[in-house]
């Protein structure tokens, strides 16, 4: 088919009535399928409800000697600190283990940079004129809404094919009111982008302005290939090490895409400087987490190895939902010159640029015609994208069968909302 752009007047006017038409008999169907958010299906659930057999003798409350159901060991069990040290590829000692949450980690960790400050803060943050914060556009909207809940000035810094656009980054880290920097490395949210050796060698060598710049780093992504081998990745904290600048990363992980998200475990690992002042404060909020759920991962996913099993297995059922996606993309829109997208080889999302200016016009239409996606903007801070372009599709949470239903109104909607953009 010609794309859009090129076609007469007449031609599009035509295609558009088609496809109004093909518009109205989706929506006489009624659908309620949903790509919102990036959840584990219930065939995903279920693989993993066998988790729940595991802790059946005695012993099995028992970890290193450790009674798991009673108070303590406030940055977890010695055994599930080795065994997140192992997936992170750092130390034990560096890792402190949590809930099922990490986005609670990461609200923690800005919360007390606010009201206390941070290992090498002049000051509490609530003390500062103007605190700034970098976020990598198109990047993870809760994120975004944790350091703006702190009225943190949002500075969007572009990706490449490589990670942040780095010339940027440090250009804006000479300010000195720039604090931190929020980071998916290995397929982001949403792009799937893996950040390249030379991206993450760069950004630890970063000297910034600010003595306290803190890296958020979310690499919530690091196991979940879905199609291919698994691909290593580099230890942000020891190539951090490497500059002087040991303190500033703190890397957030949990097993909420490997088990269950209601249910999991969540990490952050950080120096072990950082880690004595982080448990200071700790101390004071909780006399430690749900050590029973700690020991039943422990026992579940056993070492990196086996919990990469466990995810190939996982890939088989996320795999040919991704290739639905791919697939029909290609096949209704591809030629059409109206669109772009990302095809990522692990990760949970879709990253697709629209004609600018239509974003919000396609979601409209497939909410019109029974399809719910993330908000259009939500990708950028504030919930605006400059371009009206970005679009984030999760196809993580309906069986093929819906998915292919989703997409395919997707696609029309996303054709109707070009055309009247081209003027029809």
């Amino acid at each position: 088919m010609t794309a859009y752009p090129n076609m007469t007047a007449e031609e599009r006017a035509a295609e558009y009535a088609r496809l109004r038409q093909a518009f109205d008999a989706l929506k006489a169907k009624e659908l309620k399928l949903n790509m919102a958010r990036g959840k584990p299906s219930k065939a995903q659930l279920d693989m993993s409800s066998d988790i729940f057999q595991l802790m059946q003798a005695p012993e099995d409350y028992v970890s290193d000697g450790i009674d798991v159901r009673t108070y303590g060991e406030l940055a977890g069990l010695p055994a599930a600190k080795r065994l997140f040290a192992e997936i992170l590829g750092c130390r034990p000692e560096q890792v402190f283990v949590g809930g099922n949450a990490s986005l609670q980690l990461m609200y923690d960790t800005i919360s007390r940079a606010y009201t206390h400050g941070l290992l090498h803060s002049e000051r509490p943050w609530c003390k500062e004129e103007k605190v700034k914060w970098l976020c990598p556009v198109p990047g993870y909207d809760r994120h975004f809404k944790i350091t703006e809940s702190f009225g943190f000035e949002l500075v969007a810094i572009p990706m490449t094919d490589n990670g942040p656009d780095m010339d940027a980054v440090e250009q804006a880290i000479q300010d000195s009111a720039v604090k931190g920097m929020w980071n998916v490395p290995k397929y982001s949210n949403p792009d799937g982008i893996i950040y390249s050796d030379e991206t993450v060698r760069r950004i630890a060598a970063m000297k910034p302005a600010a003595p306290d710049f803190l890296l958020m780093w979310d690499n919530a992504y690091c196991l979940h290939e879905f199609e291919g081998e698994f691909v290593p990745f580099l230890d942000i904290i020891s190539e951090c090490e490497k500059h002087g600048n040991a303190d500033m990363p703190i890397v957030f992980f949990s097993t909420n895409k490997i088990t269950l998200p209601g249910a999991g475990v969540s990490c952050f690992a950080c120096s072990e400087a950082n880690m004595a002042y982080f448990q200071k404060l700790l101390s004071v909020q909780t006399i430690g987490f749900d050590k029973v759920n700690q020991q039943r991962h422990v026992l579940y996913l056993k070492n990196k190895a086996h919990t990469l099993e466990l995810m190939r297995q996982r890939a088989a059922i996320m795999g040919p939902k991704f290739r639905t996606v791919a697939d029909t993309l290609e096949r209704e829109v591809g030629a059409l010159g109206i669109a772009s997208w990302r095809s990522p080889k692990g990760g949970y999302f879709v990253s697709l640029n629209a004609m600018p200016g239509t974003a919000k016009r396609t979601l409209e239409l497939c909410k019109e015609a029974g399809v719910t996606m993330t908000g259009a903007g939500a990708t950028f801070p504030y919930g605006k994208d400059p371009q009206d372009s970005n679009i984030r599709i999760a196809p993580s949470l309906p069986p093929v069968e819906e998915l292919e239903q989703a997409m395919n109104v997707f696609c029309v909607c996303l054709k109707l909302a070009a055309l009247e953009k081209l003027g029809v």
